[in-house]
């Protein structure tokens, strides 16, 4: 093979350019192929947890409806503030403001939607970098003034070190599976030709709800951060060989 190579690319050097820039070699694979698809999960506990919070305000009036939401929400973000939360982990995620009317028939009477007045809200996405504390700040953020609360979801900040334990599973995963069918089908060996990768890091797959309820004399909000998983899915190509 070495020889025919060196002959191709001597004949190669002895034509003009012209001729060599218009020259192309493809070269085919001609054993048979196996492509697998492997997924593999490494799971570990989170150090992050996010929160979505929000206050919600209703006035005659469009501006006192803004007026009165952006006062509970600067007490909202104070106390988050007191409780360490940072403020780069804390981000308005909508604001919103509606006309509120009442639709409702009243003796079986279709009637003319009744104006209530204007609704605010604003949301915040808050990071928790304590786990430990979710309890705590949920009961915080109700004394604080939220209205709703949902969440937390709970994640790894990096997830790469648990995505390669799990990319290296995968492939020694998909190598014993194309071995066995390379053996299988009378073949000597397995030999790898392409991987293509897809993956997911340290997310929960499904957030806990909390409730908006607070008694000053309770106990914190039990939170149970569980384990989350980081997953890596291999798609690979191995040529069999006799």
């Amino acid at each position: 093979m070495k020889s025919a190579l060196a002959l191709m690319a001597l004949g190669a050097a002895a034509l003009p350019v012209a001729a060599v820039a218009q020259t192309s070699v493809t070269i085919a694979e001609t054993a048979p192929v196996v492509t697998l698809n492997v997924t593999e999960s490494v799971e570990a506990a989170p150090n992050v947890a996010t929160i979505g919070t929000g206050v919600q305000t209703r006035s005659p009036t469009a501006a006192q409806a803004m007026k009165d939401n952006a006062a509970k929400m600067d007490g909202l973000i104070a106390a988050l503030a007191k409780a360490g939360v940072a403020k780069d982990d804390i981000q308005t995620s909508g604001i919103n403001l509606n006309a509120q009317y009442d639709y409702s028939n009243r003796d079986g009477q279709q009637a003319v939607p009744r104006f209530l007045g204007y609704e605010a809200s604003n949301q915040l996405n808050v990071k928790v970098r304590d786990v430990k504390k979710v309890g705590a700040l949920l009961d915080t953020l109700v004394q604080a003034g939220a209205t709703n609360i949902n969440g937390p979801s709970f994640s790894i900040e990096d997830p790469s070190p648990l995505q390669a334990q799990a990319r290296a599973t995968a492939l020694k995963t998909a190598k014993v599976q194309a071995d066995f069918y390379a053996q299988a089908a009378g073949y000597r060996s397995a030999r790898l030709v392409s991987i293509a990768e897809s993956n997911s890091g340290g997310n929960a797959p499904m957030p806990m709800l909390a409730s908006a309820r607070f008694k000053a004399d309770a106990a914190p909000t039990p939170v149970e951060p569980g384990q989350v998983s980081a997953s890596v899915t291999l798609t690979v190509q191995y040529a069999l060989e006799r």
